[in-house]
């Protein structure tokens, strides 16, 4: 269900507004995640550093938050440092970001509060370095009245590795139960998941044209539209969060079915084999 929030709508500008207002507001998305990804390459491109890259990345994800808070959706989950980030980068690099991220929360928690959104993360953060956690838990103590928008930051975060801790949180479980493993069911796993408290996300947004899911939310996004775009991250605004919501608009999600439309009926006596 869609957010009962009011709408900031008034807050849109000129070119938001205009694409808004062809929305169906009875068929938006619950839940969008986002890969952002370009940082480095827009920087290449300008000839300039990457860590400038990852400052207007940061940008970015202030506006993309800021006008997902103003149409009232409830969940915005965006994939801010892998676990393979934190392994296989430069560790200058990673410390950077570090430092980025602090600076990000730090700057960002006021305009969290007058926008109403609630920041949470997911991932192994309890790897990542004191000073960072304490910012994090001190950022989510702050805006965890908030009521509106759900920014969820995956932080240390691989898609593989979630879905192993959620296994060893299981197993732990069923040990301690003594439950049979035949009764497991797909729901017992959701709930040993990081996002176990959330919806599964109905749109994934990928920017820089990278045409894979890089291990981010695997097991969610089983039946997930998919929007690809060109655009770099530090590119990418509130405008192209909704004409990615109107692309989700324009599809069908069939979960595997068919409409009726599209459905053929079979004739008596015949077996069908479908397929996902």
């Amino acid at each position: 269900m869609y957010s009962t929030v009011p709408l900031r709508i008034h807050e849109l500008s000129a070119e938001e507004l205009s694409v808004y207002r062809t929305l169906d507001p009875s068929r938006m998305p619950d839940h969008v995640a986002i890969i952002m990804d370009g940082n480095g390459r827009w920087a290449g491109m300008r000839s300039l550093k990457r860590f400038l890259g990852h400052q207007q990345g940061a940008k970015s994800v202030q506006l993309v938050t800021e006008a997902a808070s103003r149409i009232g959706l409830p969940w915005l989950t965006l994939y801010a440092f892998s676990l393979e980030n934190n392994l296989r980068r430069p560790r200058a690099e990673v410390n950077f970001l570090m430092r980025l991220l602090k600076s990000y929360l730090e700057s960002n928690v006021q305009r969290m509060m007058d926008n109403n959104v609630r920041i949470r993360y997911i991932g192994r953060t309890h790897e990542l370095p004191p000073e960072v956690q304490d910012k994090m838990q001190w950022a989510a103590e702050t805006t965890r009245r908030n009521t509106g928008t759900t920014l969820t930051l995956a932080l240390n975060y691989g898609g593989r590795s979630e879905i192993v801790d959620a296994f060893r949180a299981l197993a732990a479980d069923v040990a301690r139960t003594g439950r049979k493993i035949e009764e497991i069911t797909e729901e017992d796993v959701h709930r040993h998941l990081y996002t176990a408290h959330m919806p599964d996300p109905d749109l994934l947004i990928r920017t820089s044209g990278e045409m894979r899911v890089s291990n981010y939310l695997l097991w969610q996004i089983a039946y997930t539209e998919i929007f690809v775009t060109e655009r770099y991250w530090p590119d990418f605004r509130g405008l192209h969060l909704l004409e990615a919501i109107a692309a989700y608009q324009r599809r069908e999600r069939r979960y595997g079915g068919l409409s009726e439309a599209d459905a053929e009926p079979v004739p008596e006596g015949e077996g069908a084999h479908a397929t996902a």
